[in-house]
């Protein structure tokens, strides 16, 4: 174990959040301050000086991705993103076509804007998933019919951290003239991205999943595609008409810092976390080999990392890791803990699901914190097997 002094507790929750990175920080503050203005107030310095911070941070944005400053909609974040995504596109088009594609495995935001579009008169198909997590494109490509819109596929699982073949799904829906919805939240200055490599037309962007700011984010709109939406909240007309509402410069400020800093620190950054989340996992199996990784070994972005104890319950062990900063596998509800329907999902037995904790590494996760987190864990786990 290294020697390096460390706080507790250890934050190891990366998936949930993200700390705001103090460069993004400081790109703010004078958007906080003095550089007040409404960015829609083009009468006067104090609303073109936030304008023009508003276009640069959509332009950021924008390089991260590969896309066109047009075609980045600011709004409150990934879940505004994908309900404006799915709901906005379902609305227009539902004269023509009444169908679309998801995975069982989505973020609730997107499983519940499904449900949503169902209740209005659409049909759903779920995909199921491998027992990697990985969506099969042939499986996809049985499921398009001539009455499918969307198909929307999130690019990293934030539960098991997998990354689906977006090339392959954006091929497969270019092929078949659908629309191709990714949830970037997980991915977006984690990995590379190109939304026009991948025929990708609509990308879900969250901005305190990056080391930016919490209430913002950005949903990409391919421009030239002949994708139009029905806005979801009605107003004033900003961004297009598509999101209405005043922007708020300063978080604005922060996403497109955040996604600048992200990209210039990309490379280098995803070698030091293999590094971790190799050092953290094989670290754990040295001591307890039968903890179980859920999800692809590569394939995945590896600052997530999902394990299973056997013999072990989940919500005791939870309990027990006080000094980190991690989430359970299981989710409760109505006071029931029920096991996720993510790891059910990959056909992990209940019991096994139910003795799975998520812990994330990140731009600040440390090896000698990496080194505590896998004491803590192996011995509390010990512990507990040998209480029962």
């Amino acid at each position: 174990m290294s020697d390096a002094k460390i706080s507790l507790p250890i934050y190891m929750d990366y998936q949930a959040t993200t700390p705001l990175d103090p460069r993004v920080l400081e790109d703010m503050m004078p958007y906080l301050t003095g550089k007040f203005g409404n960015p829609h107030s083009s009468s006067h310095k104090y609303g073109w000086e936030t304008a023009d911070a508003v276009e640069r941070a959509r332009a950021q944005v924008a390089a991260t991705i590969g896309a066109q400053e047009k075609e980045i909609v600011f709004t409150s974040g990934a879940t505004e993103s994908n309900n404006l995504a799915i709901k906005g596109a379902g609305r227009f088009y539902r004269k023509y076509r009444d169908h679309m594609i998801t995975v069982a495995t989505e973020h609730k935001c997107v499983l519940e804007s499904m449900a949503a579009m169902e209740r209005e008169g659409y049909s759903v198909t779920y995909l199921p998933v491998a027992a990697d997590g990985i969506v099969d494109l042939d499986g996809l490509r049985e499921s398009i019919t001539e009455r499918t819109l969307l198909v929307s596929v999130m690019s990293v699982n934030n539960e098991i951290g997998v990354i689906q073949n977006l090339a392959g799904i954006g091929a497969v829906c270019r092929e078949r003239r659908v629309f191709f919805h990714t949830d970037a939240a997980q991915a977006v200055g984690k990995m590379p991205l190109d939304v026009t490599a991948d025929n990708i037309d609509m990308m879900s962007i969250s901005g305190h999943k990056l080391y930016g700011p919490k209430g913002i984010g950005a949903l990409y709109v391919r421009a030239g595609a002949r994708l139009k939406l029905d806005p979801i909240m009605s107003g004033g007309g900003q961004e297009g008409g598509l999101r209405s509402g005043t922007l708020s410069p300063a978080l604005c400020v922060g996403l497109g810092s955040a996604c600048a800093t992200a990209s210039g620190e990309m490379a280098a950054e995803a070698i030091r976390l293999r590094g971790q989340f190799d050092r953290f996992v094989d670290g754990i199996r040295a001591r307890l080999p039968d903890a179980v990784l859920n999800g692809h070994r590569h394939r995945r972005i590896p600052g997530n990392v999902s394990l299973s104890f056997p013999d072990v319950d989940g919500a005791l062990l939870l309990a027990r890791l006080r000094e980190l900063a991690v989430s359970s596998g299981a989710a409760c509800a109505s006071a029931v803990a029920e096991p996720s329907y993510v790891l059910r999902a990959l056909g992990i037995p209940e019991r096994l699901a139910q003795a799975s904790i998520r812990f994330g590494i990140g731009r600040f996760t440390t090896d000698a914190e990496i080194d505590y987190a896998i004491d803590t864990v192996t011995s509390n786990v010990t512990r507990l097997r040998k209480a029962v």
